[in-house]
C-alpha cells in the first residue's frame, strides 16, 4: 500500500493560515497598521475603496526594509520581534508570530515599497498567491507602502462570505480606531473613496477620544489613575448619564493591546453599581500597562484574547479603580441615608426644623424628616390597608353569582365584571375582526401594556412592540414611494457628529430625507438640519438621529438591506416607550392603527405585539 501523508505545498499551506488570520477586511487593516507601528512609524494612513474589498493600502514612515528583509517578510514565520521561546513571555511589540504578510499574500494581490532612510533606493515587490511575481529597484519614499488589492480574489468562497460594503466598513472602522487610541501620540489619517473620513493630529488621550468619538464625549470624561505593584491603570469613563443602547464605545487595551473580555467589563459593570438603566453600556477606554510575564498574549491569531495569571486580582483592582475615579469626582451617591434625597421615603413638608436644644444645628436636624406620633402612624396604616382593599365589598355578590353558574343557572356575562367604571371602550368582533366601540376605555398597566375589552376576554398589548409596528410599516411606505411629511425649521441646524457617524450618516442620507427630514452636508463632519418629521415635532433633532444612528449600526449584522435596516432604527427610535403614559384616546388610535398593519401580529424585531386571554382560559384558571 502507497503513503498517504505528504506535505501540503506552501501556497496551500499560508491559505490555511489564513482563514485563521484573514478573516474580512479589518484584519487587513490591523494587521498592517500595527507592523507600521513596530516599524516606529509616526505618521500612517490608511486607504481603503470599496470598504477593503478592492484595495487596502497602509502608507507609513518608518524604518522601512532592506532588499533581503522584504522578500523574507511574505516567508510564513519570518518575523524580527522574537528569536527564541522565552521571549514569547517578554513581548513589547504588536506583532510577533509571523504569519500576517505569508497569509494576506496567499489570498490577495499584495505590492509593496519600502526603503530604509540610508539607502538611496527603495524595493518593490509584488506578490499574488504566495508567488512572487516581480521584484525590483524602485524610487520610493522612507518608510513602507503595502497595497493589498482584491482580497480573496483567489477564494471565491471566502469572498462570497464577506458582508454588504456599510457592514466591512463598520469593521474597517473599529479596526482603525483601536489601534488609533492605543497610539495617541502618532498621527493617522483614513481615506475611503477618495474621501477622508480621519484625520488625526499627534496628542494626549483625551484629545484623541474627542477627535474620535466628537466633542460631546468630552464634558462626560472622568479620568481614571492608579498604579500598583503588580499593574497601572490609566484612562477615562463616562459618567452614568453618558451610556449607549449599544456597544462599540467599550475599550480595554493591555500594554497598548487592545483586547476583548467580557471579564473585565463585568468588573468596570459592577463599579457603576446601580447608577446604569437596564441593558445599557458605560463608555469607558481603559490601559492596563502590566509586566509581560504575568499575562500570555499567544492564545488566538488575532491577539485579542489574553490570559492573566492573576485574573481575580486583576478584576479587583479595576472594579475599585474606576469606582475611586467616579467617587472623586462626586459621581456616586453618598452614603447618609438622612441626607440622601434618593432614600427619602416622604419629602419634609416644612423647609428646615426648629433645634430643640441650644446647641447649633446639625445637618442632620435640617433634613430629617419629622417623626410620627404612633397614633398618627397607625391611622395613617389604616387608611392605606382600607385604599388597597376599597372596591372589594361586591365580592360577596360576585360570589353569590359563581355559586349559580357551577349550578348552571348563570352565564359567561357575569365574568364581565367591572374593572374601571368608564363611558365607552373598544370591542372586537370576532367574526370580522374589526373593532368598534363598546362600553369600556382601554387602560394602561405600569405604563407598559394596554388592556383592550373584545367580546371573548380581553387583549393585553405591548405599547412600545405596537408602536413599533405601527411606524415600521409607515416608514418602510415613506421610502417605498410616500415620503413623509417635513415640518420646516425658522432657525436651521448645524450638528456636529463623530467621525463615523457623520461617513454613515453621509452614505444614508438620501433614505434619511425620505423619512420627513431636511438636512445637507455642511462640509466635514457637520451637517444641517432644515426640517424634521411632521409627527416628531418637538422631539430633539440631534437626539432622535444619534438614536437612529446607533440602531441602524446594531442592525447592521442582520443584513436587512439599507431601507429595511433604517425603517426598523426610524421605528425603534421614535415609537412610543414602555412608561410613558398615554391618554384613552391615544391608546385608541394606537389599537386601531396596529390592526390596520398589514403584520399586526409582531415588531420589526419578533416581539409579540398583543396576547389574547380568552374568559374561558380565564375561568380556568379559578377553578380548583
Amino acid at each position: 500500500m502507497t503513503d498517504v501523508i505528504q506535505l501540503l505545498p506552501d501556497n496551500v499551506a499560508n491559505q490555511i493560515a489564513a482563514g485563521e488570520v484573514v478573516q474580512r477586511p479589518s484584519s487587513v487593516v490591523k494587521e498592517l497598521m500595527e507592523n507600521a507601528i513596530d516599524a516606529g512609524a509616526t505618521q500612517i494612513k490608511l486607504i481603503v475603496r470599496d470598504a477593503g474589498k478592492t484595495l487596502i493600502q497602509i502608507v507609513d514612515n518608518g524604518c522601512g526594509m532592506s532588499e533581503t528583509d522584504a522578500r523574507m517578510s511574505f516567508e510564513r514565520h519570518a518575523t524580527s520581534k522574537i528569536r527564541e521561546s522565552k521571549d514569547l513571555f517578554a513581548i513589547h511589540t504588536m506583532g510577533f508570530r509571523g504569519e500576517a504578510l505569508a497569509s494576506i499574500a496567499a489570498v490577495a494581490q499584495v505590492e509593496m515599497r519600502t526603503r530604509r532612510a540610508t539607502d538611496e533606493l527603495g524595493t518593490r515587490i509584488a506578490v499574488e498567491s504566495s508567488m512572487v511575481k516581480a521584484q525590483e529597484p524602485c524610487q520610493t519614499p522612507a518608510g513602507t507602502s503595502i497595497a493589498v488589492k482584491n482580497l480573496f480574489y483567489n477564494v471565491p468562497a471566502r469572498r462570497n462570505f464577506l458582508k454588504s460594503d456599510p457592514v466591512e466598513m463598520r469593521h474597517v472602522l473599529d479596526e482603525f480606531q483601536r489601534v488609533a487610541m492605543a497610539n495617541p501620540d502618532l498621527f493617522f489619517s483614513l481615506h475611503h473613496n477618495d474621501q477622508e473620513i480621519f484625520h488625526l493630529p499627534p496628542g494626549n488621550l483625551r484629545q484623541r477620544i474627542v477627535k474620535v468619538f466628537g466633542d460631546a464625549v468630552n464634558k462626560k470624561l472622568v479620568p481614571v489613575q492608579e498604579e500598583t505593584d503588580i499593574l497601572k491603570i490609566t484612562g477615562f469613563v463616562g459618567k452614568p448619564d453618558y451610556f449607549k443602547k449599544t456597544r462599540g464605545e467599550q475599550l480595554f487595551f493591555v500594554n497598548k493591546r487592545f483586547i476583548k473580555s467580557s471579564y473585565l467589563h463585568h468588573a468596570v459593570v459592577n463599579a457603576y453599581e446601580d447608577l446604569l438603566p437596564a441593558d445599557t453600556f458605560p463608555f469607558y477606554v481603559l490601559f492596563l500597562d502590566i509586566d509581560p510575564m504575568r499575562i500570555d498574549i499567544n492564545v488566538h491569531p488575532t491577539k485579542q484574547e489574553i490570559k492573566f495569571d492573576d485574573e481575580k486580582l486583576v478584576y479587583n483592582y479595576l472594579k475599585v479603580t474606576v469606582r475611586h475615579a467616579l467617587g472623586s469626582h462626586n459621581i456616586t451617591p453618598t452614603l447618609d441615608f438622612e441626607q440622601e434625597p434618593a432614600f427619602q421615603a416622604t419629602p419634609t413638608k416644612t423647609p428646615f426644623l426648629k433645634p430643640q436644644s441650644d446647641r447649633p444645628p446639625s445637618v442632620s436636624d435640617y433634613s430629617r424628616p419629622p417623626k410620627q406620633p404612633d397614633d398618627q402612624r397607625h391611622a395613617d396604616n389604616l387608611r392605606h390597608w382600607q385604599d388597597l382593599y376599597e372596591g372589594l365589598a361586591a365580592v360577596d355578590k360576585a360570589d353569590a353569582q359563581q355559586g349559580e353558574m357551577e349550578r348552571g343557572t348563570g352565564s359567561n356575562e357575569i365574568l364581565n365584571f367591572e374593572v374601571r367604571s368608564s363611558a365607552e371602550t373598544t370591542a372586537m368582533d370576532d367574526e370580522s375582526g374589526s373593532f368598534s366601540k363598546g362600553q369600556k376605555d382601554p387602560y394602561q398597566i405600569h405604563g407598559q401594556y394596554i388592556v383592550s375589552h373584545i367580546k371573548s376576554g380581553f387583549l393585553l398589548i405591548d405599547q412600545q412592540a405596537a408602536s413599533e409596528r405601527i411606524l415600521y410599516e409607515r416608514y418602510l411606505d415613506a421610502l417605498g414611494s410616500q415620503p413623509i411629511a417635513t415640518q420646516k425649521m425658522l432657525f436651521p441646524r448645524t450638528i456636529e457628529f463623530p467621525a463615523a457617524d457623520a461617513a454613515l450618516l453621509r452614505d444614508i442620507l438620501q433614505e434619511v430625507n425620505c423619512l420627513g427630514f431636511e438636512i445637507a452636508e455642511f462640509g466635514g463632519n457637520a451637517f444641517v438640519v432644515h426640517g424634521t418629521p411632521a409627527d416628531l415635532a418637538g422631539v430633539s433633532e440631534e437626539t432622535l438621529l444619534e438614536k437612529v444612528l446607533e440602531q441602524y449600526k446594531d442592525n447592521l449584522e442582520l443584513e436587512l438591506g439599507t431601507q429595511d435596516n433604517l425603517a426598523r432604527a426610524m421605528a425603534r427610535s421614535a415609537a412610543v416607550k414602555r412608561g410613558q403614559p398615554l391618554a384613552i384616546s391615544e391608546m385608541q388610535d394606537l389599537i386601531d392603527q396596529l390592526f390596520a398593519c398589514s403584520v399586526p401580529y409582531s415588531s420589526p424585531s419578533g416581539r409579540n405585539c398583543f396576547i389574547t386571554f380568552e374568559l374561558t382560559e380565564l375561568q380556568k384558571r379559578f377553578t380548583r
